[in-house]
C-alpha cells in the first residue's frame, strides 16, 4: 500500500506563487506516474500535472506556463510549484501516485492512491 502526505498550498492573490508538496511511504514495487489533480467546488477532478517514471511530463493546458512539477526519485516526493496564480486556480488539489503493488500471494496490482487533499484559494 502507498500512503501519501500533502502539503503546502493556502490562501494567495493573484499574481503569487504558492507550492505543494507529496511524500510517498509504505511499500511497491513502482510508482509509475506522480501528480497532482484539482476539483473545484461543482466540478470534477481533473489533471493539474503529471511526471511519469520516464520522466514524461504533462500539464493541463490551463496552467501551462505558470505551473512547474518536479520531483525527488530518492526521497519519493514531488512538488508542484505554482506561479502566476488567477482565481480559477483556486481548489482542493489532491496529490496522486499509480504505483504498483506486490501483494503476498497475488499478481502484481496497479492501483491509484491519493492524498487527503489540500485548499488552495486565489483572491484579491
Amino acid at each position: 500500500q502507498v500512503q501519501l502526505e500533502e502539503s503546502g498550498g493556502g490562501l494567495a492573490q493573484p499574481g503569487e506563487s504558492l507550492s505543494l508538496s507529496c511524500a510517498a511511504s509504505g511499500t511497491w514495487f513502482t510508482i509509475n506516474t506522480m501528480g497532482w489533480y484539482r476539483q473545484a467546488p461543482g466540478s470534477e477532478r481533473e489533471l493539474v500535472a503529471s511526471i511519469s517514471i520516464l520522466d514524461a511530463i504533462e500539464y493541463a493546458d490551463s496552467v501551462k506556463g505558470r505551473f512547474t512539477i518536479s520531483r525527488d526519485k530518492a526521497r519519493n516526493t514531488w512538488s508542484l510549484q505554482m506561479t502566476s496564480l488567477k482565481p480559477e486556480d483556486t481548489a482542493v488539489y489532491y496529490c496522486h501516485a499509480g504505483a504498483v503493488t506486490l501483494p503476498p500471494g497475488r499478481n502484481a496490482e496497479y492501483n491509484d492512491y491519493w492524498g487527503q487533499g489540500t485548499q488552495v484559494t486565489v483572491s484579491s
